[in-house]
């Protein structure tokens, strides 16, 4: 009599075998995950922790502002109201806004034709014209600062002014353009010219079609741009620095420095009213950030 083997007798004695792979596999991923969210962790407290120590020395006294403490003994609330009734801060803030408000828009609405033109049209030199459009983004802007200057303050004597800023962006911005045009290479041509078929012509193509297709890039570089205008310091030092009513934050908050340069409680206060209103824009605007920087990269 001759015994054969069951495969269902030899199921069980696989059984310890697999236990232990399964433990093995759950082991690894568990150190995975650890690992992963470790660094995550850690990369998360590098970038926030000089934002937690600058809020810490805001609400501090002007006393414990200059010791080693790190953790306030008497939260002082009223810093910030200290900062906020500052002679100037107001209109330091009105300016911000009107130049970062004012110079998005005009960014935007002068960039994208020029971008759709350069994405869509055949013509001749439209290889040039890009070149040229990537050339001046290699170009830094003091190189220009001289003749620009004489320019504004001898022939349109808008020097002390926030125009000299805001004028030149209603003749675009050759990084918006750029990258407003790697977006519209994606955009199928069969959209366009559907578009053309039903008898639109190219600017109610360009409003219709192609504007709400490029919104996650449009408001990429809007954010780009308004981050930009609300940070910049070169631009007010050049052409405002002689009126203090033309002051932005960027440039005012160096003035206020200087006046409070043992009240380092009163300047992180400053510090982080000018850097709120920023963080809460991107905080609230991040998806669309991040899908337009994305999507700008897809096709040369």
């Amino acid at each position: 009599m001759t015994l054969t083997s069951s495969p269902r007798l030899a199921r069980p004695l696989d059984a310890p075998a697999r236990t232990d792979a399964h433990r093995a596999a759950r082991r690894r991923a568990a150190l995975h995950w650890v690992a992963v969210h470790t660094t995550a962790i850690a990369a998360a407290l590098f970038f926030l922790l000089p934002f937690v120590f600058v809020f810490l020395t805001s609400v501090m006294s002007d006393r414990q502002a200059l010791t080693t403490d790190y953790w306030p003994q008497h939260w002082q609330w009223g810093n910030y109201v200290k900062v906020w009734q500052t002679p100037g801060f107001l209109t330091w803030w009105r300016n911000t806004l009107v130049y970062a408000v004012a110079g998005t828009v005009l960014t935007v609405v002068s960039s994208l034709p020029v971008a759709y033109a350069l994405a869509r049209f055949r013509f001749r030199g439209r290889n040039l014209a890009l070149m040229a459009v990537i050339s001046m983004m290699m170009l830094p802007p003091q190189v220009t600062v001289i003749p620009m200057y004489l320019f504004w303050a001898k022939q349109l004597h808008l020097t002390g002014t926030l125009w000299p800023l805001v004028i030149p962006m209603a003749f675009g911005d050759a990084f918006t353009i750029f990258l407003l045009r790697q977006f519209l290479l994606t955009i199928p041509r069969e959209y366009t010219e559907a578009a053309r078929v039903d008898g639109c012509g190219e600017l109610r193509t360009l409003l219709r079609v192609i504007l709400p297709m490029a919104r996650p890039a449009i408001a990429a570089v809007a954010l780009f741009q308004f981050f930009y205008c609300w940070n910049d310091y070169f631009g007010p030092q050049i052409y405002a620095s002689e009126n203090p009513g033309a002051w932005t934050l960027s440039y005012g908050l160096e003035s206020f420095k200087g006046a409070h340069h043992t009240n380092w409680n009163l300047t992180m206060a400053a510090t982080l009213l000018i850097m709120a209103p920023v963080i809460v824009l991107f905080f609230f605007a991040q998806k669309a950030f991040i899908e337009g920087v994305t999507l700008t990269g897809v096709k040369g």
